[in-house]
């Protein structure tokens, strides 16, 4: 069973799966950096100086807070800002694996393009044979 898990642990797709999920981690973080730090300043200037992340709907009658967090302490809430924040996040990541991946698309049709064609195979010798005997016969 050991060596079986070493051949598993040792197989391309696993260590290219392990990388993949620990640069999308890292991805992710800065993502969400662009957004918080980045884009929703930007968004809050443009429509009045609003932030996302301190709106909810309180969901009992001693919430009396205004920021999420003391909120949050006093009862239960419907934090929307944060869920807002998130899907803008969804939103720009998935945009930008979505020109990452029409980028290495086009790299890899404009390679495809460069390639020369393969040349064709020589016909087999016994071919060229049978078609002389065929052409000698048909002179007789």
């Amino acid at each position: 069973m050991l060596k079986e898990f070493q051949e598993f642990i040792a197989r391309g797709n696993v260590m290219d799966l392990a990388v993949g999920v620990i640069i999308g981690g890292a991805f992710g973080l800065i993502v969400t950096s662009l957004v918080g730090d980045i884009i929703m300043p930007i968004v809050g200037a443009i429509f009045g100086g609003f932030d996302f992340s301190n709106y909810f709907i309180p969901l009992s009658s001693s919430v009396t807070a205004t920021t999420l967090d003391a909120a949050k302490e006093q009862g239960a809430v419907l934090a929307y800002g944060a869920f807002l924040t998130v899907l803008i996040n969804f939103l720009i990541l998935a945009w930008i694996i979505f020109l990452m991946v029409k980028a290495v698309n086009n790299l890899r049709k404009r390679l495809e393009r460069q390639k020369p064609a393969p040349a064709a195979a020589p016909p087999p010798p016994e071919i060229g044979l049978l078609t002389e005997i065929r052409d000698l016969l048909a002179k007789k």
